[in-house]
């Protein structure tokens, strides 16, 4: 990488960023973030940890100047580069933010412009706009350049590609400071650790000040030269207790969901692009299915084929032996309530101008899932369910922490009283003992109600818990499949072989 910075920087010595005693507060008095103090020197990583929906978010956003609607500061500094953003006038903080100030949210899929080509989402923000300098940057997040990534568009990416490039967009600005809001979730292992790589690269080269809210403890402590735990007094929302252990699928139920020889491919400037190639399924009733594989390998476009949002150009689909309707809306409406997703990205998901209630009182009626008298009741018990407090039904996605959208999906789907759960990512934004608990809610629905789970992650240690079979994948490929043990402890294949590394069985 080029010498970017000889002027950009704060003065050797200083902080970049300086915040003191911030403490944020809606109208309604609800504490969002209470007493934070961080502090950001060029050349250091600094991690912001805690719990869901304790104010990490809300502290980086901040530092950007902006806080999230009906909400204000009520204590506390804030200096970026000398400047407080919170009382910018809007000009001077658009100059700050384009040049050397640098945001990557938890959702960057929906910050993109899906109109635009991946090499116009750079050029449009980029010091050096020259195509050699995006191809460079491009291949600083580790994305592919001679494969046409640059020409495609963000709906012909994965999760983990759209979150590379919007690091890259960040970065072709050339920022003093930067900040990423979970940027590791939804990334394989590997993958994680080279932009882990990167970070430690562009502080210790570049002088950048880094800070990023995270939940991965093993990235934090590889990779954080300090840590702001945001954990305090405050009250937690806990998930009720749940029963470690579960019965195992009997080996003879019937296929509940089917898949052969099923193709995709995504639309190229009018030319498809193969992303899914002959894959071959069945996911026994009451049983719950790993897939797993580097990003961009092909899980979440397998997910959307067989919910029949994304079409398929071969094969064919089946639920409980009768044929689907390659589109769901050809679907009918009981055939789409009983195959649910919960998606990689719910701020996407989520109608901003819906509330959590309205959001999840929809599903039950429109699927008659209860009377509309009893309606507010089984809401707050789906709330209850995924360890919500029942004042979120009145509040709108914005005003929700990435875990708690990410919660308030899984209660949407839930909601519908589905047979099969397909879940992609979906601990990706939740802290470790959340996640724990999410899987050990779907592990017990799946005991009382026979429902069928479909679990794509890259926490490996909670699918290798919570899984019977595994599906690995590899460039749209099904590399190799079978019991998840058997798979773990003994791969085949030298892509399961890299995966399954230092992963311990612990069911």
């Amino acid at each position: 990488m080029p010498d970017w910075y000889p002027d950009n920087q704060a003065a050797e010595g200083e902080n970049a960023v300086q915040v003191s005693g911030l403490t944020v507060a809606a109208s309604s008095g609800r504490l969002l973030l209470d007493r934070a103090d961080l502090e950001l020197a060029p050349g250091r990583v600094t991690a912001v940890v805690g719990p869901s929906g304790w104010g990490k978010t809300t502290l980086l956003r901040a530092v950007t100047g902006t806080l999230p609607p009906d909400t204000e500061r009520t204590a506390g500094t804030v200096t970026v580069l000398g400047q407080d953003p919170l009382t910018l006038p809007a000009p001077a903080l658009r100059t700050l933010r384009r040049h050397r100030l640098a945001y990557v949210g938890q959702d960057p899929g929906s910050g993109l412009n899906p109109r635009m080509s991946v090499r116009r989402l750079l050029t449009e923000v980029a010091v050096d706009p020259s195509r050699e300098a995006i191809r460079t940057q491009l291949t600083e997040v580790r994305l592919p350049v001679d494969g046409g990534l640059p020409d495609r568009r963000i709906g012909g990416l994965s999760g983990g590609q759209q979150r590379r490039v919007a690091l890259a967009r960040a970065l072709a600005r050339r920022p003093a400071v930067l900040l990423l809001d979970e940027p590791t979730a939804g990334l394989d292992p590997a993958l994680r650790d080279e932009i882990a790589d990167l970070l430690r690269h562009l502080a210790e080269n570049h002088r950048i000040a880094i800070a990023l809210s995270c939940h991965d403890t093993d990235l934090v402590a590889r990779l954080a030269d300090e840590v702001v735990d945001l954990s305090g007094p405050r009250p937690k929302a806990s998930l009720p207790a749940r029963r470690a252990a579960r019965d195992r699928t009997p080996a003879d139920a019937p296929p509940v969901v089917t898949a052969s020889a099923l193709h995709a491919a995504h639309l190229h400037r009018g030319r498809r692009v193969p992303v899914l190639h002959d894959i071959d399924l069945a996911l026994p009733a009451g049983s719950s299915l790993g897939i797993v594989g580097a990003s961009g390998s092909g899980k979440t476009t397998l997910l959307r084929t067989l919910v029949g949002l994304h079409r398929p150009t071969a094969g064919a689909t089946a639920l409980d032996g009768a044929p689907l309707a390659p589109a769901a809306h050809r679907r009918s409406r009981e055939q789409r309530r009983r195959l649910q997703l919960v998606p990689q990205d719910p701020l996407g998901a989520l109608n901003p101008s819906r509330t959590v209630g309205a959001a999840l009182r929809r599903p039950l009626l429109l699927h008659r899932r209860t009377v509309r008298a009893e309606a507010p009741a089984r809401l707050l018990e789906l709330l209850e369910q995924v360890g919500l407090p029942a004042a979120t039904a009145d509040r709108y996605p914005h005003e929700l922490s990435g875990g708690q959208r990410q919660r308030v999906s899984i209660a949407r789907a839930l909601a519908a009283d589905p047979d099969v759960l397909f879940c992609d990512e979906v601990t990706s934004a939740l802290d470790g003992d959340t996640a724990a608990a999410v899987m050990d809610l779907l592990t017990e629905l799946r005991d009382r109600r026979g429902l069928s789970l479909v679990l794509v992650s890259h926490d490996l240690r909670l699918v290798a818990d919570r899984t019977d079979s595994l599906i690995v994948m590899s460039e749209g490929h099904v590399v190799e499949s079978g019991p998840t043990a058997q798979l773990f402890s003994s791969p085949t294949h030298p892509v399961t072989a890299t995966l399954a590394t230092g992963v311990p069985l612990g069911g």
